[in-house]
């Protein structure tokens, strides 16, 4: 298994990504996770919208509780031909309890905790703790990776306007 090291911290402390690294300019690798209600989720991109990949550590964590919140405020704003998956390691059931409390319904929050498959594909799983590293990519309609943040640290939150820049750009 491919690992790759120097990239990002958590607390400052380096550590171990795994997984394939992917591009901008790539088209997206397909990954399998849960939905909250425990259901298989299949991503296949190219699926004609245009989608924001949000991976973040835990919804229970103050920054991913942020970041979270903040693209389902401005999801509205994108409209109905964009997207957004959140997608940590959490389990479905603490996903589906942090989205009712925090009002979340434009995002779709989805856990990798089964298989690692978003993770592994995206090149975005902490070998030392098996969560997922903070990163955004945008994806276009046909599902090429356009856009692509890898926070240097886990506790820091990413560069939303880029990321919504991304998006207008791919939509007007």
């Amino acid at each position: 298994m491919k690992e790759r090291t120097g990239l990002v911290t958590i607390k400052g402390n380096p550590v171990t990504l795994l997984g394939e690294e992917v591009q901008v300019g790539q088209k997206a690798p397909a990954f399998q996770v849960v939905d909250n209600d425990l259901k298989p989720y299949t991503f296949e991109p190219g699926q004609g919208k245009v989608t924001i990949l949000a991976a973040v550590t835990s919804l229970d964590t103050p920054v991913c509780d942020m970041e979270t919140r903040r693209f389902n405020q401005e999801a509205a704003a994108l409209g109905k031909d964009v997207q957004i998956l959140t997608i940590s390691m959490d389990l479905p059931f603490a996903q589906k309890r942090w989205c009712a409390a925090a009002g979340v319904d434009s995002v779709k929050t989805l856990s990798d905790h089964r298989d690692a498959s978003f993770g592994l594909a995206y090149g975005l799983l902490i070998k030392e703790a098996r969560l997922l590293a903070r990163a955004v990519l945008v994806l276009d309609k046909g599902g090429i990776i356009r856009h692509l943040e890898l926070v240097d640290e886990v506790g820091k939150e990413p560069d939303y306007t880029a990321s919504l820049e991304a998006v207008k750009n791919l939509i007007s």
